[in-house]
């Protein structure tokens, strides 16, 4: 969506409120021996408290209030009582949701206690290219650009990225043009950010994988090459400048 008025903004600023404080809460909340369906939960408590809705429940039926993805799952992780939370998971949580009308997305990827499989500097990467790539966007920006510094970012630090998976506009719905904010350089793709418009912008850096496969259950994506993903998301808005961090409260880069 544009932003055309101060009652659009104000609407912006409360749903992605909402969904930062929802996702830093999880993150706080999340220990080892929890379940996802149990993280799941507390956290469409917290959605249902502020009267927000779950956008992917809402939107496509989503087994879930938000999407938890452990270790190998790329994104839309279900979950479940079954999946039980380790020392040293990479843990991923996307939160979206509607409120009054306004819809706003975020997600971040972190270590659950100790990190036993060396993923942090993963993880850094990605909250480290995602504050550099929104750093670059401001009106009549070309969207291919921030795609390529995205990969050529992840390149010289050893990683790859997930180019099947985009961030996208936001705002009257869950997603909106434009649909392709890619983590890689697409040439054929000549369309600019455009000032005063919402989007959420996310990085899938990753070890092995440079795609993700939908699995049997629907939802759940796993990197074509296995290893490990991580993801960090904001909200924002664009404007002429440096763009508005609408989801800042998430405190994914505290």
């Amino acid at each position: 969506m544009s932003i055309t008025s101060e009652e659009e903004l104000f609407g912006m600023k409360q749903v992605s409120n909402a969904v930062a404080e929802t996702l830093k809460q999880m993150r706080e909340h999340a220990v080892p021996g929890m379940s996802t369906k149990q993280l799941d939960d507390f956290g469409g408590n917290i959605l249902n408290q502020m009267g927000a809705k779950s956008a992917p429940k809402l939107t496509y039926g989503f087994p879930g209030w938000t999407c938890i993805s452990v270790n190998n799952e790329v994104a839309h992780g279900i979950p479940t009582e079954a999946r039980i939370l380790k020392e040293g998971d990479l843990v991923n949580i996307d939160v979206s949701a509607e409120l009054h009308g306004f819809w706003a997305d975020n997600g971040g990827s972190f270590i659950l206690g100790r990190d036993l499989n060396g993923l942090q500097p993963l993880v850094d990467v990605s909250k480290q290219i995602l504050k550099k790539a929104i750093s670059e966007i401001k009106g009549g920006v070309k969207i291919a650009d921030i795609g390529k510094l995205i990969e050529m970012q992840a390149k010289q630090v050893g990683y790859k990225v997930i180019k099947n998976l985009a961030g996208h506009g936001v705002g009257r719905s869950l997603h909106e043009e434009p649909h392709d904010i890619l983590n890689c350089y697409d040439k054929y793709n000549t369309a600019r950010f455009k000032k005063n418009s919402i989007v959420a912008i996310e990085t899938f850096i990753a070890t092995h994988s440079s795609y993700a496969d939908q699995q049997e259950d629907g939802w759940t994506l796993i990197g074509n090459r296995g290893g490990y993903v991580a993801q960090h998301e904001h909200t924002i808005m664009v404007t002429n400048g440096m763009p508005i961090i609408l989801t800042a409260a998430n405190e994914i880069w505290a």
